[in-house]
Parts: structure tokens; sequence; C-alpha cells
């Protein structure tokens, strides 16, 4: 019996989440500094998607590697972040939160200062596999502690703020990836990390409410006792199935940037993606807890958000990989081209905190998110018009991106609103994971039309297919307003 107990209680103490101290509670704007906590994963996730990149060529050159080995150390972080965002999500509701956000970050940390020491490539990509578990886990629940943790009346503002934390990251990430690689040294793009993740930690335990209020050990949550085991199991399967469709769609999107497939195993990735995606639906039919609730997914305003959320992240990322290609092919300098490209998250940042101030206040979000997608579409329609010149390519990228930054928070709050609180952290693991589809395929378009047509020819050509999508976009959130 003792043998027993003394696991559990150890269990308990390092799993039960702890309440703020109470001063911090009982204060009327405490929510906004659990905000700012999130906030802080999420600058650090894009700081990572974008910082890395800029360390590929020392990669090539310190561990004597071709391009395609180096794409592993993006590509490895991105398979395992999809395949665990929703799983992880719907253990954060069994086992808590704040618990699986903290240990996020502290995985996160943990992984980054492995990654700067890696003596091997191999090293460096297991590492980010690593790493990307804690962005699991931060991401996963980010979306969720923020709309659980606001009044309503603050939720789109709040969820907005969180969208800038998102775009500063990625606007800083190629700035301050090129000053530490040329500085300093590769190793300091994920060192610079460390750093992060320990603040995060800290603010996280005495800044974020714990989303178990009744204090009960995650032990208990996660297995619902003795009597309700068995109907609480969890959908081992579902996430065989899950990881096994995403990492075959992500690696044949990855052969348009230079994974060295041929075209048959493309063809068989694609195929394999799909029976996978139907045994996964089937799956979640019968699971007792299924990893992707179909009564959420088949909700139908929760599933045209999580559609727009995708086309949001597929809008944002293509410019993002193909303006430098446009504007360095047409001679411009790298350093410049640089420049004119941060017009784009940093539009959206300014859009997604105080743009929808500007608007009417009594407008639904159904129509934010419609007018931000329109607004996108304008900007990428003008980008697609004119010349490729600084002059000319740094107002369409601001129309856009201020038109993201008004559709995506805007979209995220409806999408949360539909969800059930009980649900609402794999719910936002749905709304990360559509994101880094999103993420992938707005990479992965771009060089393809580069590679079939030029940079000029095939850049004009995505710019014109992703005003269609930005079309669709506002299609879709005018739906979820009629259903909802």
């Amino acid at each position: 019996m003792s043998t027993d107990r003394r696991p559990r209680l150890l269990d308990s103490r390092l799993l039960t989440e702890r309440p703020r101290p109470r001063q911090i509670a009982a204060w009327r704007h405490a929510h906004w500094l659990a905000v700012g906590t999130v906030c802080l994963g999420a600058f650090l996730g894009q700081l990572t998607a974008s910082i890395t990149a800029l360390a590929f060529p020392a990669l090539e050159s310190g561990f004597r590697a071709n391009f395609a080995a180096v794409e592993w150390v993006a590509l490895a972080y991105l398979l395992v972040l999809v395949a665990l965002l929703a799983p992880i999500g719907r253990l954060s509701d069994l086992v808590g939160r704040k618990t699986m956000y903290l240990g996020g970050f502290a995985v996160f940390a943990l992984a980054s200062l492995g990654a700067g020491l890696s003596g091997s490539l191999a090293q460096l990509v297991a590492w980010r596999a690593v790493q990307a578990v804690g962005g699991a886990m931060m991401q996963a629940n980010s979306v969720a502690l923020v709309a659980r943790g606001v009044p309503e009346r603050a939720m789109r503002t709040a969820l907005g703020v969180q969208a800038a934390a998102q775009a500063l990251g990625l606007a800083l990430g190629p700035t301050l990836g090129g000053l530490l690689v040329a500085h300093a040294s590769w190793r300091w793009v994920f060192w610079i990390n460390v750093p992060i993740g320990l603040l995060g930690i800290l603010a996280g335990w005495f800044l974020l409410p714990r989303t178990h209020p009744q204090g009960r050990p995650a032990t208990e949550l996660a297995t619902g006792g003795d009597e309700g085991r068995g109907e609480r199991r969890f959908d081992l399967l579902g996430l065989v199935l899950l990881a096994g469709s995403s990492t075959a769609l992500l690696l044949a999107l990855s052969t348009a940037s230079g994974l060295p497939l041929p075209g048959w195993a493309v063809a068989a990735l694609l195929l394999l993606a799909a029976v996978l995606a139907v045994a996964l639906a089937r799956q979640e039919q019968r699971a007792d807890r299924p990893i992707i609730p179909p009564g959420l997914v088949n909700t139908p305003g929760i599933r045209a958000g999580l559609v727009v959320a995708l086309i949001g992240y597929l809008l944002l990322f293509c410019p993002l990989v193909l303006g430098p290609v446009m504007l360095v092919g047409a001679g411009v300098p790298v350093t410049t081209a640089g420049l004119v490209i941060t017009a784009l998250p940093a539009a959206f940042a300014v859009a997604a905190t105080v743009g929808g101030s500007l608007l009417p206040g009594g407008w639904p979000d159904a129509t934010r998110c419609r007018l931000g997608a329109l607004v996108a579409g304008l900007g990428l329609a003008l980008a697609a018009l004119l010349p490729a010149a600084p002059a000319s390519f740094a107002g369409p990228l601001l129309v856009a991106g201020y038109g993201l930054g008004l559709m995506l928070p805007a979209n995220n709050a409806l999408v949360m609103r539909a969800i059930p609180a009980e649900s609402s952290a794999v719910g936002g693991g749905l709304v990360n994971m559509v994101r880094s589809l999103g993420t992938a395929l707005g990479t992965a378009l771009p060089v393809l039309a580069v590679h079939l047509a030029g940079h000029a020819v095939g850049g004009r050509a995505v710019l014109v297919l992703l005003v269609a999508v930005a079309a669709q976009a506002a299609l879709l959130s005018a739906g979820v307003r009629a259903r909802r």
C-alpha cells in the first residue's frame, strides 16, 4: 500500500496546479498579466520559426552537408509539432493547461540548450524534434489560456495581442538571426531561446491562473479514477494515424523545398496521407476519447473557422517566402529585400492590436474577419500587378498584413467561442495544427512555383492564386456568421 501511494503523492505535488498569489488574483486587470505570459510563448514560437532559416548556410558549411540534409532541421520540428498539437491539446484538457504550458517552456529551453551544443547534424535534428514537443505543449494551450482567462468583452483584443506577439517574433527573427550568425555563431540562434524559456516559466508560475480550480491531482484527472478508467482511455491509435498522415503530407510538400524524392515516392506519400486520414476519421468516430473530437470538427462554424485559420497562415507565409525571391531576382539587394518584407508582419502586428479599434464597435467578429480577408486580398492583388521594386512592393505588403491582422484574431475568437470550455485546449490545439499546415503550404507553394516558372512568372502566379484563396476565406467567414 505504501509503495503504491508514494509515487502518487509525488505526482500530485509535481502536477497539481498552484494558484496565483492573492494580490495578483485580486487585481481586476490580472487577466492581462496572463495574456502577457502567453505572449512570451507566442513570441518564442514564431521567433524560432523565422530565425532558424538564417542559420542554414552556416550549418551547411559547419557540418559539410547539402541543403536537403540541413532542411531536416526545420522539417523535423514541423513534423513533430503538427503531429502532437491535437493530442497534447486533449491531454491538456485532462491534466491541466497551466501545467502543460509551463512544462512546454521547460522542454523547449532544455532542447534549445542541447541544440546549441550539438556536435553533428543528426544530433541537431534530434534536439529540434524534442524542441517541437515543447513547442506543441505551449502552442496547444496558448489560445485556450487566452480565451478562457479573459472576460468575454476582451477576448478579441486579447487574441489580437497574442497574434501581435507572434508577428513580432516573425518580424524580429530574420534580423536577429542574421546578427547572431554574423557576429557570434549559429549556436546562439538556439541558445537565445533559453533565457526566454526560463522567463516564461517564472511568469507562468506566478501570473497564470490554475485551470483546475479544484486543485485535483493531474493523475486523477487523466485517469478519471478507477471506475472510469476504461471510458477515458487515451486514443493511442488516433495519435499514430494523425502522426502518420501529417508526416506523409508534409514530406510530400517538402519536395518543393528541395527534399530529394522521386515523383513516384511523392505520389505514394500523398496516397498514404489520404488513406491514413480516412482511417483517422473512422477511428475518431469509434474512440472513447478521440484526439480530434468529431463533434467539434463537424460543427459548421468550427470547421469553417479552422479552414480560415489555415488560409490565413498560408496568406501570411507565402509572401514572406516569395517576396525575397522576387525582389532579389529583380536585382534588389538582400538586406533591402529583408526590410521590405518586414512590412507584412509589422502591419499584421499593428492591425492585430489596435487596428480593430478603427472599425465600428458594434461590428461582429464575422464581419471583421470577412473585411480582413478582402483587404488582404486587395494587398496581394496590388503586389501581383505592381513591379517587384522596394517602393512598389512595400505598400501592398502593408495592406495585406493589415488585413490579416484584422482577419485572424476575429476568426480565432469565433472558433474559441464555439468550442465548449471543457474542450478548449484540444480546440486550441486544432487551431494551431491548421496554422502549422498553413505555414507548411505557404513555404512549399512559392518554392514549387519558382522552380517551375521562374521568380517573375511563378511569383506573380502564386500571388494571383492567393487573391482567390483570400476571397474564399471571405466567403467562409460569411458562412460562419449565417450558421451561428
